[in-house]
Formats: C-alpha cells, sequence, structure tokens
C-alpha cells in the first residue's frame, strides 16, 4: 500500500522478477479491503498516506482476527524517530 505510483511500481516490478503475486492498493481503505478480502502472505505499507496512514491500516489489521497474522514490512521515507 503506498499513494505513490513510482514506489507502487519499483516494488511490483522487483517482486514481480522475484517470483511474487503483487497486489497494489493506492491507500489504506482500498488496502484494507484488499487484505481482508485476499488476505496476502505479506504487507508492504506505507506510513504516510492520506486519510488513512499506514498506523491505522496496521492497527486494523492488528484487530481483525482474519488478518492480524499477516505481517507488515513499513515503508517509509521519513527519515526522524517517532
Amino acid at each position: 500500500m503506498d499513494d505513490e505510483r513510482a514506489i507502487r511500481l519499483l516494488c511490483r516490478i522487483n517482486l514481480g522478477l522475484a517470483g511474487m503475486e503483487v497486489l497494489e492498493a493506492t491507500d489504506g481503505a482500498e488496502g484494507l479491503a484488499a487484505a481482508r478480502k485476499e488476505h496476502p502472505d505479506l504487507i508492504l505499507l506505507d506510513v504516510m498516506m492520506p486519510d488513512v496512514d499506514g498506523w491505522q491500516v496496521a492497527r486494523e489489521l492488528a484487530g481483525d482476527e482474519a488478518t492480524r497474522d499477516i505481517p507488515i514490512v513499513f515503508l517509509t521515507a521519513r527519515a526522524e524517530r517517532v
């Protein structure tokens, strides 16, 4: 899940070349819906997205019995510690 098209393209190409099937979401709400429907093996999640940010997406996925065990890898351009 990333709102930046270039980042999604980079991930899709590299993961696809590694033989992985890639699903994309342009924002948190779309990503939540996709995760609940598709039950992916792993989620790459941008921290900074409009409306529903990555932290909220992670909280909602963790609170849902059907998605709580999906591993999440956060991606961010943020340089400072939170």
